[in-house]
Order: C-alpha cells, then sequence, then structure tokens
C-alpha cells in the first residue's frame, strides 16, 4: 500500500498502460494476422512488429497525455479504456468491426437498442477492462518529471515506431492489403479516427440539401402508396423466395409480387437513404417524401426506428407522438404503427399521398422481444443477446418470428387497403439490409459492402396493388433505388429526373 502511495514515474506508468492496451484489447488483432499469414519468418516479423509498433506508439501518446494533460490527460485516458472495452466486448461478440460506418450506426442508436445488448459479460467487460484501469490512473499519483526527460522518452518510443516499420517494409504489401481490417480492431484508435470520420461524413452529408427539379402531378384521381421500410430482413428467410419454413403465411394468398432485390449498404442511415433518393450519390439530394410534399403530395412518416436523412415534412410521427395521439397503444411492437391508418387516410384532403412505416422489427439481437407471443411459432428461441454464445438452431427460430410477424404486418396493411372505396392503392415494401445470423462467424450486420456476406445484401423487395391493371415488371435483380422512380410513376407524378429502367410498374388505369 505504501509503494502504491508512493509517486509513480511518468515512464512507468505510461509503459504500464500501454503494456495493459496491448495485452488486453488487442487479442483480436493478432488472431486475425496469424490466421492471414503464412508461418515462418515472415509471420513472426509481421505480428512482432505490429506489437513494437502498438506498444511504442500507445506509449508515447499516453505519456504525452499525462505529462501536458496531467488531470484532463488522465479523464481522456479513463474515456478510451471504457470504450476500448465496450469495443473490445462487441467486437469478441458480434464479430464487428469498428468501421466508421459502425460508429454511425453507434451514434444513430437510441438507448432503446442499446439496452438490447447489456449482458452479464458486457458488464464483466466493463469492470475489468474499463474500470479497473481507470482506478489505476487515477488513484496513482505521478512523477511528472522534466519536459527533457519528456523529450527523450518520446524520441525513443518514436524511433522503435520507425525502426519496426523500416524492419516490416517487406511486408508493406500485406499490411496495406490489411490495414482497413486491422485497423478496425486496433484501440483505442478504431472507435477515435473513425468517429472523426463518421462526423467529418455526417457534416458533409447535413449540409442543405440539392433540390430536384420541380415536378407536377399529372394525372387524377385518388392514389395511395404506402412505403414500409422493413430492417433487418433478409431475403432467403422469406418463404415467398422458397424458404423451406413458412414464414409468409398469410401473404401468400395476398397477389404479391416478389422482387429480387439487393442492398445498397449493410447499415440503416445508408439504406434507408437508397431507398428514398432518386440514384446513388454521396450528395445529399432532395429525397422522396420531401419532394413529393413539396409537389402537393399528401406525405405521412410513421416510426419505430431511426436513420432516416433529414425530413421536410409536416406529417412526421414518432414513438413519441404516436403514443400522445392514441394513448392506449401498446409500443413495444411494430403494429402500433398501423393505428389511425385508415383514419389518416380518409382524412386526406388530397388526391395523391404517400404513407411511410418504418419498422424495426427484425433488428437483432434480441429478436425474441420483436414480436408479439402469439408469433412465437419457431420454437425454442434464443434469448441472449451473445449471439456467438447463443444455440444457432434457436437464434434462427426467434429471427423466423420476426419474419413471421412482418408477414401479419404487411399483409394488414393490404387487409386495410382493400376495404378502402374509391381509393386505388398500392404497397411496397423494402428491407434496408438483410442480417448475418453466424454464417461465417458473422452476426447482425454492418459489414463494409466490398467484403459484405449476400445474408447482409440480398433483400426483399414485395409489391401489391389494388389496381388489377397495373402490371408489375423488372428484369433480374433490382435496388433501392427503384422505389423513387417507381412511387412517382404510380402516383403520377412528372419529373425531369424520371427514370423508366428504374420503375417497375406499366400499365394501370391513371
Amino acid at each position: 500500500m505504501n509503494r502504491f502511495k508512493k509517486p509513480a514515474s511518468i515512464k512507468g506508468m505510461s509503459l504500464v498502460l500501454s503494456l495493459f492496451t496491448l495485452l488486453a484489447y488487442h487479442y483480436p488483432v493478432f488472431n486475425y494476422a496469424a490466421t492471414h499469414v503464412e508461418s515462418g519468418w515472415n509471420a513472426a516479423l509481421i505480428i512482432g512488429c505490429s506489437a513494437a509498433i502498438m506498444l511504442a506508439l500507445n506509449f508515447m501518446i499516453y505519456y504525452a497525455l499525462l505529462f501536458l494533460g496531467r488531470i484532463v490527460g488522465k479523464i481522456v485516458l479513463s474515456f478510451t479504456f471504457i470504450g476500448n472495452a465496450v469495443a473490445l466486448y462487441f467486437i469478441n461478440t458480434y464479430e464487428v468491426l469498428i468501421t466508421d460506418k459502425m460508429m454511425g450506426n453507434v451514434f444513430n442508436t437510441r438507448y432503446s437498442e442499446a439496452s438490447a445488448f447489456f449482458s452479464t459479460t458486457a458488464v464483466l467487460y466493463l469492470l475489468l477492462l474499463g474500470v479497473v484501469p481507470c482506478l489505476y490512473i487515477f488513484l496513482r499519483r505521478v512523477d511528472y518529471g522534466s519536459f527533457r526527460r519528456f523529450a527523450r522518452n518520446a524520441g525513443v518510443a518514436l524511433l522503435i515506431t520507425l525502426g519496426s516499420v523500416v524492419v516490416n517494409m517487406p511486408n508493406f504489401t500485406w499490411v496495406d492489403r490489411h490495414a482497413s481490417k486491422v485497423g478496425s480492431l486496433l484501440m483505442p484508435w478504431s472507435y477515435v479516427v473513425n468517429t472523426v470520420r463518421y462526423h467529418n461524413r455526417v457534416s458533409k452529408a447535413n449540409r442543405k440539401e440539392i433540390k430536384l427539379p420541380d415536378a407536377t402531378i399529372a394525372s387524377s384521381g385518388r392514389d395511395l402508396c404506402v412505403l414500409i421500410i422493413g430492417e433487418s430482413a433478409r431475403r432467403d428467410h422469406f418463404s415467398l423466395y422458397g424458404y423451406e419454413r413458412e414464414t409468409n403465411p398469410q401473404l401468400k394468398g395476398d397477389g404479391v409480387t416478389a422482387l429480387l432485390a439487393k442492398a445498397a449498404a449493410t447499415y440503416t442511415t445508408e439504406g434507408v437513404k437508397a431507398i428514398l433518393s432518386h440514384k446513388a450519390s454521396n450528395k445529399l439530394y432532395e429525397i422522396l417524401p420531401n419532394y413529393l410534399h413539396r409537389t402537393g403530395v399528401d406525405v405521412v412518416w410513421r416510426t419505430n426506428n431511426w436513420g432516416e436523412p433529414p425530413l421536410h415534412i409536416e406529417k412526421c410521427y414518432t414513438p413519441k407522438k404516436l403514443k400522445q395521439k392514441y394513448p392506449e397503444l401498446d409500443g413495444r411492437y411494430d403494429g402500433f404503427l398501423l393505428e389511425g391508418l385508415i383514419d389518416e387516410v380518409e382524412a386526406c384532403d388530397k388526391e395523391k399521398q404517400l404513407i411511410v412505416l418504418h419498422t424495426s422489427t427484425s433488428h437483432g439481437p434480441s429478436y425474441y422481444q420483436k414480436y408479439p407471443a402469439e408469433f412465437e411459432q419457431f420454437k425454442p428461441v434464443c434469448t441472449t443477446v451473445e449471439m456467438s454464445k447463443s444455440n444457432r438452431e434457436e437464434l434462427i427460430n426467434a429471427y423466423d418470428n420476426t419474419i413471421l410477424y412482418t408477414d401479419h404486418l404487411v399483409h394488414s396493411v393490404i387487409e386495410a387497403l382493400r376495404g378502402l372505396e374509391g381509393v386505388r392503392s398500392c404497397v411496397l415494401y423494402v428491407s434496408d439490409h438483410g442480417e448475418s445470423l453466424g454464417e461465417n462467424n458473422l452476426y447482425m450486420h454492418g459489414v463494409p459492402m466490398m467484403m459484405a456476406p449476400a445474408e447482409q445484401i440480398e433483400i426483399p423487395f414485395l409489391v401489391w396493388s389494388s389496381d388489377t391493371e397495373l402490371e408489375v415488371e423488372a428484369e433480374g435483380e433490382i435496388g433501392q433505388y427503384h422505389v423513387f422512380h417507381s412511387v412517382l410513376h404510380f402516383l403520377g407524378v412528372e419529373s425531369p429526373i424520371f427514370d423508366d429502367t428504374y420503375n417497375i410498374f406499366s400499365g394501370g388505369s391513371r
């Protein structure tokens, strides 16, 4: 205890923290390197030099933070160790990569979703790998020494870093090829650097949207389109696409057309943006709801999700607003999005109407909490959020129950529209992306597109219309950008940016 009260040298403390960082948080890095290099000298060189570089760089940064920041430096370091523990938990449990897109998922996650990841293991990670080093940082007194000593020790660390880089130069091609994967596993740099990258991307995307050319409503008559944006629904678990389990018992009798489609991204924000955009672009063009609202179409947005681009419409209902409007609602499931839906249609005083329902039904990891008890047809179900430790059959059972509930939701909308008189209607159901359920040890979604598996890209695209003369045509696989142009066509909206090659409809009574 007396030794603990004695001030530690800043060099010694920085070295202890750097060693702890290397050993406690970087097993995924070394495991990846070990499985992606051939055995022998090159493997030892890559792994050894990587360890030396990480140790020296972290030592230099920690030394600088403590020497220059003092108490502020300790606070900053403590936040990084908490972040390291949380990031490592997700990497080890869900096989995720900490990329800028993954950080976007983090910043666009509500408490209700984040709390679903809570587990005993998560608490242990946080306490042992986060809180314990923080206690060491704050309880250990530090002898900061002189600036000359700081410069000398930092210089030695820099020389070790540069020397390791030079020695490992023969393996530059390996490093270059695997840099993005390795970089997404480094602590704390994976989430620090990618947080900056994400916010830079958001700042660009959140600039004023680019207005599209003015459109006009060219047809007369009452037309209604209901766009249902699905969440994490993969195509191969819909029986409409040949899945051996009956996950679409209601829709199979509704006369829906099931189109083959691929998502433009593997995460919600970009997937939803693609569904609402007229073309693929890094620029922020006016999205479908805003464009139609400005054109004179009545637009309603009902959501139990998040991640959509900025909406500039009058009728935007979040779960909180829907609960205020319908106090008796059971807000646990997406079914509340349908409450008062027909009243909304009948109250519309315009000929053209778009209603968007943004669901969250198949979002993990707590699939078993996404549907009412009566839809738990496939049993037993996985009830743990630690998916990598779950029984895969039980995990698939829980996920398939969410698809069964999705089938009910889409069918319920179709049934409601069938009963409308004098209203020509259609329903489009499109998922934002797919979902991995343990294939290749991957779970959920968010893998970069260049390496994303089919399970995260291949999505359902379902179409129904009350207009028997309206034909649905699509050659081969289509994409999420087909939604924008198909809705324009159905509602009779003429626009200079309309692209018929992205239109799934032909014929019709208008």
